[in-house]
């Protein structure tokens, strides 16, 4: 697979609707949810169709004093019972029965007298936020959003929140389990910022578009009907109110379509500098002390201030270009609110019209034309998120290692491993590795030797299938792996590689890490055989010692006998080590080649080194040079070879030494 593509600020209009459509299939698991929250969103349009007529009646018929029946428009029926409620009564009491119902409204709406609802976020809660994509996206992973306020609006909120983490809760996770599948090879290809940009900020762009396509479109129109419905049973159905909120979908739509396609191609941008300041902050922090040891401080400073600088440039950027767009809707929705104010105006005037009236009115007016400003900036909101699940997909679709379970697991190896005219080239680059026909048998130790750039290392990555040949087949027992699931071949192999990788937790769990179940005397057992067990009892919480990020807490010689004792832990009946005695003082390594020797009569044992004192104990060692194994023995049989390689690499080596 080639490196992960980064093209989310080029997504054609085309590109961006089938995104849009394949991001609607990623929430299927959570129909129940949003079924949940439509139902709390339809119940939430009861009480904003009640609220502003208590407005009126205070206007009209308590402050003003016209007698009910008299006015110039009729109530709606499901107003009527409380107004024929309180008709009979005093204005007193007229008064406190209409004050107690915007009680209730506000208890259960967070609303009075005439105002049409409030949407709350996680923001208006005091969540920090940034204005960089980054920040803002991670804020969206925990947002809720209502129509409403109080009981109800509370109900609502919380459940958004929860279904606004449980999406991007298993999107990340999905996206970290793609991330750790992909072939090493890619891995290593890639700038791990990037990756862990997508998994953290790119992944909520598929919620916001979920909540967006699944509420707005059907919501929105089903919200106006309704107002409208209201207003034309009291108002008449040829209402300029009704026509004006609803021209506001043109007005909102037209102007935006010019700017879509900016709006996606710098949210791309944005995205991009973003996960490549993420990068330039994880490289520099992951290799802090080559800086500061180099005095790199000013340069990586620079470079990372570059990078943010970008960042936020773009995100400006992008601001300005919905900036210009809700001026130009402004400019074009001014004139309708104008008009709005002059019809009412002259109908109270010509007493078509009460005072009340224009309450009741300007709430349908602003909750008409919300609705449809939602429903008209549709398109352009969603352009913002199109190239955030762009480049979701781009790494959900990457090819996976772990693709082809329907595979059977590989049998346990028994008698050999054998490489089969193994050929094997990088993208780009000449055979690293040519016509290799080799068999490794249990109960040997076998040492791969030659000079730098031999590929050495890649012939055991062959082995696990940290590679695939680019010809040739591996055989466990006469089974070509290739035909088997991946995990059942790794887990029978134990691989030490020549960079110690270890993790911020404690010894055990660092050596369990591929044997859970491990006892307390199988860690002893593992960590005497690589040399550790000593240093690992000096330390004040011994085995629950933790080791801090990357094991900073340890020498490189422990650390490196920490990652032989974890593969030793393992019981596998391969073990591969890659430089294994590079970081071990003399002793060590001699104590550790003996352990090898020892663990190789019931396993199959690869040993990848340059050291003498370690070659010259494997049973076979193959010289490998310009990608080929050009001799193959023991030590002996090869030191008796005239002018041979290999006797030629050790005689360099002791007059190094000497």
């Amino acid at each position: 697979m080639s490196r992960l593509s980064d093209k989310s600020d080029q997504i054609t209009t085309g590109a961006a609707i089938r995104l849009f459509a394949r991001a609607l299939r990623y929430v299927r698991p959570f129909r129940f949810d949003f079924g949940v929250k439509w139902l709390l969103v339809l119940l939430s349009f009861i009480p904003l169709l009640i609220l502003p007529w208590p407005a009126r009646i205070l206007v009209d018929h308590i402050i003003q004093g016209v007698p009910f029946g008299e006015q110039p428009r009729p109530f709606p029926f499901f107003i009527q019972p409380f107004v024929d409620f309180i008709s009979s009564m005093s204005i007193e009491s007229a008064l406190i029965y209409t004050i107690g119902a915007q009680l209730v409204l506000l208890i259960l709406t967070g609303s009075f007298g005439i105002d049409s609802g409030e949407t709350d976020r996680a923001s208006d809660f005091g969540v920090p936020e940034g204005w960089d994509t980054a920040t803002r996206t991670e804020n969206q992973a925990n947002s809720g959003f209502s129509l409403v306020g109080g009981i109800l609006g509370l109900i609502d909120f919380r459940w958004t929140i929860r279904l606004s983490q449980k999406l991007n809760h298993h999107y990340r996770s999905r996206l970290f389990k793609r991330v750790q599948t992909l072939p090493m090879s890619d891995l290593s290809e890639q700038r791990i910022g990037d990756a862990i940009y997508r998994v953290m900020y790119d992944t909520t762009a598929i919620t916001n578009t979920a909540y967006q396509l699944i509420l707005t479109p059907v919501l929105s129109p089903l919200f106006i009907l309704l107002q409208s419905w209201v207003m034309g049973m009291v108002y008449g159905w040829n209402s300029p109110i009704f026509y004006a909120g609803l021209l506001f979908v043109v007005v909102t739509f037209l102007p935006s379509l010019p700017f879509a396609g900016l709006q996606r191609r710098f949210s791309g941008r944005s995205r991009q500098t973003g996960a490549t300041t993420t990068s330039s902050l994880e490289e520099s922090m992951s290799n802090m002390v080559a800086v500061q040891s180099l005095g790199g401080e000013n340069r990586e400073r620079s470079r990372f201030d570059r990078d943010s600088e970008d960042s936020f440039r773009q995100f400006r950027i992008r601001t300005l270009v919905e900036l210009c767009t809700a001026g130009a809707i402004g400019v074009i929705g001014a004139g309708l609110v104008a008009y709005i104010f002059i019809y009412v105006g002259d109908s109270i005037i010509a007493g078509e019209l009460s005072a009340g009236d224009f309450l009741v009115l300007l709430t349908f007016f602003i909750s008409i034309a919300s609705a449809s400003i939602e429903l008209g900036s549709l398109w352009f909101r969603l352009q913002a998120d199109a190239p955030g699940f762009s480049r979701v997909f781009d790494l959900m679709d990457a090819e996976s290692e772990s693709e082809k379970e329907n595979r059977p697991a590989l049998p346990r190896l028994r008698t050999d491993v054998v490489l089969q005219d193994i050929h094997f080239a990088y993208p780009d680059s000449p055979d690293t590795l040519s016509g290799i026909d080799q068999a490794l048998r249990m109960g040997q130790m076998t040492a791969i030797v030659g000079p730098a750039g031999a590929g050495k290392t890649t012939l055991a990555y062959l082995i696990p299938q940290f590679l695939t040949p680019s010809r040739g087949r591996v055989l466990f027992d006469g089974n070509d792996i290739s035909e088997y699931k991946l995990t059942s071949l790794r887990q029978q192999i134990a691989f030490v590689f020549q960079e110690t990788m270890l993790f911020d937790a404690s010894i055990a769990e660092n050596l369990r890490l591929g044997r859970p179940e491990a006892s307390a005397e199988d860690l002893h057992e593992a960590a005497r055989t690589a040399g550790a067990l000593n240093f690992i009892q000096a330390l004040p919480e011994g085995f629950e010692t933790p080791l801090g990020r990357a094991g900073s807490k340890l020498s490189v010689g422990q650390k490196q006998r920490l990652s032989i004792a974890r593969a030793l832990v393992c019981q596998t009946p391969v073990l591969i080590l890659d430089e294994p005695t590079s970081a071990l003082d003399p002793d060590t390594e001699r104590n550790l080649v003996a352990a090898l020797r020892e663990a190789s009569r019931d396993r199959l044992v690869l040993v990848i080194a340059h050291r003498l004192s370690t070659i010259r104990e494997a049973d076979q060692i193959l010289f490998l040079d310009a990608g080929q194994i050009q001799e193959r023995g023991s030590h002996h049989e090869l030191m008796s070879v005239e002018n041979g390689r290999y006797r030629e690499y050790v005689e360099m080596q002791t007059r190094g030494t000497s």
